[in-house]
């Protein structure tokens, strides 16, 4: 991140984007349905459920211990968000992967 302003930016939209609390998040990730949403690149762990592991990490912080390396993820997770909830699916969405992934980015769109 270079400037306070980005920093601000990027703290907003993930304050606002980040709807589970850390404590709901990581009862979401310990489920078999949260571990087996996303894309698994040879891995054991999706990506979305180990951003979920790193959004419960930065959520447990001050807000001025904060580092470039916590605020380019925060980054990362406000896009992702972003670009999912543009994909979503017509009707219930309650039991959907597209729900599962999201939620694992710490979004949970019936929270809304």
């Amino acid at each position: 991140m270079t400037g306070e302003n980005d920093r601000r930016e990027t703290w907003d939209a993930f304050r606002e984007l980040v709807n589970m609390t850390p404590s709901t998040l990581e009862r979401w990730l310990a489920t078999s349905t949260s571990k087996d949403a996303g894309e698994h690149k040879g891995s054991h762990e999706s990506t979305g459920h180990a951003s979920g592991r790193r959004i419960v990490e930065i959520l447990r912080k001050a807000k001025s211990d904060l580092t470039d390396t916590d605020y380019r993820h925060m980054a990362k997770v406000n896009g992702y968000i972003h670009r999912h909830l543009a994909q979503r699916p017509s009707g219930d969405v309650r039991d959907t992967t597209w729900r599962h992934s999201l939620m694992n980015w710490g979004h949970d769109p019936l929270a809304d």
